[in-house]
């Protein structure tokens, strides 16, 4: 069984800043890539930002330079951070990863999501 658990969302006014966290733990043999995505009231959830296992990057243009994705291999947590918050930024954040489990199954796992809610 695999576990995502995500911390460091929050109430932050406009302008602010947040850095999220995504630990991945259990029958896990490598992760490739891993990434977030939100999902604002009334709409699709959308990629955020994501990083594969060597580094390489990809972000939604609507946080490009403001937010940051980076990760520990080693401990198989993912981070991103946010600056620059924007009341459009707000929306549940749910920390993805993409990999192979113990039994050689390529599969996608997810975290439970963690609220960031930018005040005006």
């Amino acid at each position: 069984q695999v576990q995502l658990v995500e911390s460091g969302g929050g109430l932050v006014q406009a302008g602010g800043s947040l850095r999220l966290s995504c630990a991945v733990s259990g029958s896990i043999f490598s992760i490739n890539v891993m990434g977030w995505y939100r999902q604002a009231p009334g709409k699709q959830r959308e990629l955020v930002a994501a990083i594969t296992s060597g580094g390489t990057t990809n972000y939604a243009d609507s946080v490009k330079i403001r937010f940051n994705i980076s990760r520990d291999n080693a401990k198989n947590t993912v981070y991103l951070q946010m600056n620059n918050l924007k009341r459009e930024d707000t929306a549940v954040y749910y920390c993805s990863a993409q990999g192979l489990a113990i039994a050689m199954v390529r599969d996608t796992w997810w975290g439970q999501g963690t609220q960031v809610t930018v005040s005006s």
